[in-house]
Parts: C-alpha cells; structure tokens; sequence
C-alpha cells in the first residue's frame, strides 16, 4: 500500500462525484513514522431533485473532511472521515483500516464502519438515512475497484477478482 496511491485516488474519472480533494494537513511524527494527514473533499451534491425541494439540501456541493494515519513500519492506514455540510441535521461518519493481512502479508484487509444520523428533517430523515447509506455503500464499492486500479497501475500486480 503507496501513501502515492492513497493521496491520487480522488479526483479521479471513475467517480466523478469528487469536484477536488485539498491536503489542509500533513506531518510526520519522527518517533514513530506515522503519516498524519487532513484533507477537504468537496463533492457534488448526489440528493435526488426530489429530495432537494427541501430548503436544506439544494445545495450545489457537499464537504467531507478526511483524517488518516500511515504507519509504514506496521504496513496499516487508518481513515476517518466525516461530513461538514449540514452539521446541524446531520451526523454521518465513516472509519476504514487498511492492514496487511494475517493470512498472506501480499494481501490487504480492509475494514469498513459507517454512522448515519439524521435529525430535524421530521419524516424524511428514515428516507434520507436509507438513502446515505445506499450511496456510502455503493461509494465504498467504487473506493476499492479505485484503489485496486491504482495499485494495479503503480505496482503492476493483478488485483484479486
């Protein structure tokens, strides 16, 4: 896993949802090797017109901040993000660890946790949630076939089908 890949992975053609994608932090800590960085994500408004009658939702972009952590040494990464547009209705965050697997140390695990929550849309909020989570699902799908392009491109390997 190429911090190169992880940092190229958006923008990109094959999800053309991800407007830009701006490193606002980096750092590493000399101790343990660990790569710290923050990036804002602006992406396009993907709510179905329907949806965007509501005042709340016609906006054009949607923000997301992304934190990870690279540990070389431990050949792990660790990502949390969370979104920034609608704080006030809504929480929707999402943890990822990418990690050398036990089973084949040329494999990679990758672990995936989400939390959608919704408020103060009254009864839009269980259609608005069922909808974030289909879209963070099918998202996460299309992050991997991504991923798996890239390291294919970097590394030359064939990614497992």
């Amino acid at each position: 896993m190429g911090v190169t890949v992880d940092v190229r992975q958006y923008p990109n053609p094959m999800d053309k949802n991800v407007i830009s994608v701006k490193i606002v932090e980096e750092k590493r800590d000399v101790s343990t090797g660990i790569i710290y960085r923050k990036r804002i994500a602006v992406c396009q408004n993907v709510v179905p017109e329907i949806l965007r009658k509501v005042n709340i939702l016609k906006v054009p972009s949607i923000q997301l901040e992304e934190e990870s952590w690279l540990n070389p040494q431990e050949r792990n990464m660790a990502i949390r993000s969370h979104c920034l547009t609608w704080t006030q209705y809504a929480s929707m965050k999402e943890e990822s660890v990418f990690r050398e697997s036990m089973e084949n140390p040329n494999w990679t695990e990758f672990i995936q946790r989400g939390r959608i929550s919704i408020t103060g849309a009254g009864f839009l909020n269980y259609i608005l949630e069922t909808f974030a989570s289909t879209f963070l699902r099918q998202g996460a799908q299309k992050g991997i076939r991504i991923m798996e392009m890239l390291l294919k491109e970097q590394c030359g390997a064939p990614s497992a089908e």
